[in-house]
């Protein structure tokens, strides 16, 4: 049985940081791409990062430069930290695994309020 499980989300001011773990169960970690999109309130899921089973990444604009993405094999989890939050970046985040299938998370509530 497949499972990806998200962790670290929350509540955290303007400017602050979070960093959230997305630990896989149930596939070769090492030979999925992982990534990690985002959905707000009214909007479409939206990819914000993305890193290949050769650990090339890509981001979004919007989060260009504030979040970076990582993996470790050895714990078949992957991260996203997140600096210099902000209000717009509120959402629930959700890891995708993407290999010979496709498998989702069950997503993590990051809020950015004062």
């Amino acid at each position: 049985q497949v499972q990806l499980v998200e962790s670290g989300g929350g509540l955290v001011q303007p400017g602050g940081s979070l960093r959230l773990s997305c630990a896989a169960s149930g596939i070769i970690f090492r030979l999925y791409s992982m990534a990690w999109y985002r959905q707000a309130p009214g909007n479409q899921r939206e990819l914000i990062a993305r890193i290949t089973s050769e650990d090339n990444t890509n981001y979004a604009d919007s989060v260009k430069d504030r979040f970076t993405i990582s993996r470790d094999n050895a714990k078949d989890t992957v991260y996203l930290q997140m600096n210099s939050l902000k209000p717009e970046d509120t959402a629930v985040y959700y890891c995708r695994a993407t290999g010979n299938r496709l498998y989702w998370g069950q997503g993590t509530q990051v809020t950015v309020s004062s």
